[in-house]
């Protein structure tokens, strides 16, 4: 028992299996992956591309746009180079430090993307409930003090994780049943008292998270109730259309984002299911969001159609 304590105590390196349950198919199951993160790194970047050369869409709304899309292709290169490489060359081994790095930039990227949907909601609210001040309110150092904030939350609350990670010395496993480094999954391999470790987990998560979700779902209640005061019907209807794509990622994000935080800590759910969901959770988003949020911008598919007609040519 000692050797084997002392064999991991202060572990160098770490092993990720991937899908535990599913390692017979994972090879398959990275196709579908790939598929969606070259999606999610094509469309993210087109925006990229489109946005700040388009200054018809230098408006808040399509600046959070860019602003989504840059986290977005941080998200996917974070995630999917070492996922890919578990599933299909069996390259499990991986440095600790490399793993919290990772564990880091994830979630903190993660946490970017939830304030910038509470942003985007934000001037939603202040486009339909009050338009003639729209852009006296959002006005550029604004927008640039709003993203500020965003980022430095995200990065000193998720900076406190791995911190508190390295205080841990004795671990029973260095296998870590996931296919990237989450909190929760690198926690539980530690043999210490690891209740700070999961205290904090429940803050930086309630404070973000937690935070953003409640205010989006306040700023969309207000945004409904002004929308049925407009006397016009088209008027309802167009801000009824401009709001569901919004409300969509909304859902989507923040349902799967706490299926997976709470299903950690409290849950009983099979571990192959909780994977796959978080995965997707964090993969899906980043491909959906051009399509959510550009397709109903005549510029943006414009453009794109452009894009593909010159590439087209080329050839």
């Amino acid at each position: 028992m000692a050797s084997s304590n002392i064999s991991y105590l202060d572990p160098r390196t770490v092993t990720l299996i991937g899908i535990p349950g599913l390692e017979h198919v994972q090879f398959w199951i990275g196709f579908p992956f790939f598929a969606v993160c070259l999606l999610a790194l094509l469309g993210n970047i087109i925006l990229l591309v489109i946005i700040p050369a388009e200054r018809s869409l230098h408006q808040p709304m399509y600046i959070f746009l860019a602003v989504l899309a840059a986290t977005d292709v941080g998200l996917c290169l974070a995630i999917a180079p070492k996922m890919l490489a578990i599933f299909w060359f069996d390259s499990c081994s991986m440095v600790f430090n490399v793993c919290l790095a990772q564990l880091f930039f994830i979630h903190t990227l993660q946490c970017i993307e939830s304030g910038i949907l509470l942003a985007m909601a934000l001037d939603r609210y202040v486009a339909i409930c009050d338009p003639l001040r729209h852009t006296s309110i959002l006005t550029p150092s604004v927008l640039t003090w709003m993203m500020v904030v965003v980022v430095i939350r995200a990065t000193v609350l998720v900076g406190l994780l791995p911190m508190l990670i390295k205080r841990l010395h004795l671990f029973h496993s260095t296998v870590i049943a996931h296919s990237y480094c989450e909190h929760m999954a690198v926690v539980k391999l530690a043999a210490e008292d690891i209740r700070i470790n999961k205290i904090c987990g429940l803050f930086v998560g309630f404070t973000i998270l937690g935070f953003d979700m409640v205010f989006i779902i306040v700023s969309y209640i207000l945004i409904f109730h002004a929308v049925f005061l407009l006397n016009q019907k088209e008027a309802r209807l167009k801000a009824f259309n401009t709001c569901v794509p919004h409300i969509f990622v909304f859902l989507e994000f923040y349902i799967l984002a706490f299926f997976s935080f709470f299903s950690h800590r409290f849950g009983h759910v099979v571990p192959s299911t909780h994977i796959l969901l978080s995965t997707i959770y964090l993969l899906v988003p980043p491909a959906l969001n051009p399509i959510v949020y550009g397709i109903k911008n005549k510029v943006i598919c414009q453009r794109v159609a452009q894009i593909f007609l010159l590439s087209s040519k080329s050839q």
